[in-house]
């Protein structure tokens, strides 16, 4: 119970901190470039134009509303994925700063968050645009929308958090999580339906063992398809990521004063 007093305690504190630091990241980005803030946009939009036109038109994947379909895949992804490769190394890469004064290591990441989310939303007002232009009908079910996106916020920093504390001393953490993310993006259908594509008991183990396939499922299910969400299954991620968060606040309020020793 400490730990989470604790962890409530530093956020308040240093939640000036985090948010200008996540907005001075979010200039430097774009500090040299020609079009700016538009490669925000751009990006996401990007991708999803690969995907559309390779799974779309190649292969012939024939989802309702594949456009916006691909979208969701792809803005939920990069959110995870860029948690978690962020969340590495991310101690080491901040040695300076931790060697002169200091300030609770999960900040950092709360900090990097804050970037991935705002990237999230944009990505998101494009889904809205995109999804007015192709008439898709919108309903209040939408609105559960918030509530995943907060339980893929805490599952996802709760890994993180044990991922950013093991880096310190497991050099080859990146390399192995690379590895693994990789494997893990054609698993949680990015780009298609795996209700459809992985049917009966390989279809359930799919979305029972791997959380971003199932929020991944849930957000099209809310936004697009005009579905109640899977509330048992939310329920149960929720608590799994409650539970990865406080292993991972433990573990770094318990060896954040060697880190520095160890960078």
């Amino acid at each position: 119970m400490k730990d989470v007093v604790r962890l409530y305690n530093n956020t308040k504190k240093y939640s000036r901190y985090a948010i200008r630091s996540a907005k001075a990241e979010l200039k430097s980005e774009v500090t040299d470039s020609y079009l700016n803030w538009l490669w925000w946009i751009i990006e996401p939009l990007s991708f999803m134009l690969i995907y559309v036109f390779v799974f779309g038109y190649v292969f012939k994947a024939n989802e309702e509303y594949f456009i916006p379909f691909v979208l969701i895949g792809i803005t939920v992804w990069q959110f995870f994925n860029r948690m978690i490769t962020g969340s590495i190394k991310l101690v080491v890469n901040n040695r300076e700063l931790i060697s002169k004064v200091y300030i609770p290591k999960y900040i950092l990441l709360i900090s990097k968050s804050f970037t991935y989310l705002f990237k999230l939303f944009i990505s998101f007002v494009l889904l809205i645009i995109i999804m007015l232009i192709m008439n898709v009908p919108f309903s209040f079910t939408m609105l559960y929308f918030f509530p995943i996106l907060i339980i893929l916020y805490i599952i996802t920093f709760g890994i993180s958090c044990i991922l950013m504390h093991f880096s310190v001393y497991v050099q080859d953490l990146a390399n192995l999580s690379d590895i693994v993310l990789r494997f893990l993006f054609y698993l949680s259908g990015v780009f298609y339906n795996i209700n459809v594509r992985l049917k009966g008991k390989l279809g359930f183990l799919m979305l029972s063992v791997n959380p971003i396939a199932f929020l991944m499922n849930e957000f099209r299910n809310v936004i697009i398809y005009d579905k109640i969400p899977n509330f048992s299954g939310l329920t149960f991620w929720l608590v799994v990521g409650l539970i990865f968060t406080y292993i991972g606040i433990k573990l770094i309020h318990k060896n954040e004063n060697s880190y520095a020793k160890v960078i």
